[in-house]
């Protein structure tokens, strides 16, 4: 396995186009990454406290549109 050092000089030496498709393949891995983070967290209820939070501010009359100015 090559070190991180290894991988930034190959990184560095791509041409133009190799490193704009190495930039959209690590982009995408990057965010599935952070979906199946995001989905996991939903699952074990670690983010409920989000939705628990806008049922008060709704109840309150205080929840905002994300649309509104």
């Amino acid at each position: 396995m090559p070190t991180v050092e290894e991988m930034q000089q190959a990184i560095l030496s791509l041409s133009e186009a190799d490193y704009a498709r190495f930039r959209k393949w690590f982009f995408e891995l990057d965010w599935e990454r952070w979906d199946r983070e995001f989905e996991a967290d939903v699952e074990a209820g670690r983010l409920d406290f989000l939705a628990a939070k806008a049922l008060e501010a709704k109840a309150r009359g205080e929840l905002k549109w994300l649309t509104q100015k």
